[in-house]
Formats: structure tokens, C-alpha cells, sequence
């Protein structure tokens, strides 16, 4: 079972990303967080246990609270993240080149997508991992 985070504020895409899932005929339990906050606060909790961390975050980068830029800063900081096995991958509706071209400064990240995410897609993703 491959463990997934969504880390997005927009109900219509993660209604739509449990429906992906579910027709992707992989086993995958997906959490969902509606801001970065909660999710780093969640990965500092998990730090000492890597069993319990996802294998794949999907991030969007336009949220409340503290948006994906903010979360990507603070993930760097966990002392794990650069090291572990999560794969990391942006996935927004933004299509600006700056917001492309920063993304791949960021070693942690390992794709930008832009949405919506089609189901082969999905499956690639997990299937990589």
C-alpha cells in the first residue's frame, strides 16, 4: 500500500484526486491537508517513525495558512526530508514559468504538474515509487 499526502485547499481537486484513486486500481490511502501547516506539523510528529510517512506528496502552492513555497522552506529544514523516501511533486494550476522555474531550484521537488492530473499520470507516479 503506498501512502499518499494532498496537500491542497481546493475541495473540487481532492474530490476529484479520491476519484482518480479509486479508478487507478492501486492501493493507496490517501491523507489530505488543506494547508501546509497542518502537514509539516504532521511530518515533524512522524520524524522518528519513516513507516508512517508518505511515499508521495502532491503539493499545491496557492493555500491558506501557509502556502506551498512556505511549506517547501519548511520541509527542507526536517532533517529527514532531503534524505528519506518521499517523493515530492507540485501540482498546481498555476502555469507561470517563474513559479516553474523557481520549483526546479528546489531539490526536494521532483516535478511541477500542472492540473488537472489525468489518471495515467497518477499511475506513473505511483508506479515509481
Amino acid at each position: 500500500m503506498k501512502h499518499v499526502w494532498l496537500i491542497d485547499d481546493d475541495e473540487v481537486f481532492v474530490f476529484l484526486t479520491k476519484k482518480l484513486i479509486a479508478r487507478s486500481e492501486q492501493e493507496v490511502s490517501l491523507e489530505t491537508y488543506t494547508n501546509g501547516q497542518d502537514a509539516i506539523e504532521q511530518l515533524q510528529r512522524l520524524a522518528g517513525n519513516e513507516a508512517a510517512l508518505p511515499d508521495l506528496i502532491l503539493l499545491d502552492l496557492n493555500m491558506p495558512v501557509m502556502d506551498g513555497w512556505e511549506f517547501l522552506k519548511a520541509y527542507e529544514q526536517i532533517p529527514f526530508a532531503t534524505s528519506s523516501k518521499i517523493r515530492l511533486y507540485i501540482v498546481t494550476s498555476s502555469i507561470s514559468p517563474y513559479e516553474v522555474e523557481r520549483a526546479k531550484q528546489i531539490p526536494a521537488v521532483e516535478e511541477f504538474i500542472v492540473k488537472p492530473m489525468v489518471k495515467e499520470k497518477f499511475v506513473d507516479l505511483i508506479c515509481a515509487l
